[in-house]
């Protein structure tokens, strides 16, 4: 079973930037697409971007895309959120999450394993 531990959440300021990671154990972390959600209260959770299992192919909604970037070092079981230019409205928690399969995994329910979670406010 894959543990997910997401980490790099904090206070931003508006124009600023931020690394989010999440790091895996527990199976073989090469062998698992990987997804970025995030989470206001009250809502559902938006997806934000995936990865493939070598890191070779990125997909990103038109919503982040230019601004959000993916990574991964299947080396060191980690995968990296990079987010440029953050704004008031990026507030919110931000999960990674794991699957099997790569094509079309935009949804939650397409993913197996969840991280925690880690709280990102961008505020001045």
């Amino acid at each position: 079973q894959l543990q997910l531990v997401e980490s790099g959440g904090r206070l931003v300021q508006p124009g600023g930037s931020l690394r989010l990671a999440c790091v895996a154990s527990g199976d073989t972390f090469s062998n698992y697409a990987m997804g970025w959600f995030r989470q206001t209260p009250g809502k559902d959770r938006d997806f934000l971007g995936r990865i493939s299992w070598s890191g070779a192919s990125t997909y990103y909604p038109d919503a982040v895309k230019g601004r959000f970037t993916i990574s991964r070092v299947n080396d060191k079981n980690t995968v990296y959120l990079k987010m440029n230019n953050v704004k008031p409205e990026d507030t919110a928690v931000y999960y990674c999450a794991a699957a099997i399969s790569w094509s079309g995994r935009d949804r939650p329910e397409q993913y197996d394993y969840w991280g925690q979670g880690t709280q990102v406010t961008v505020s001045s």
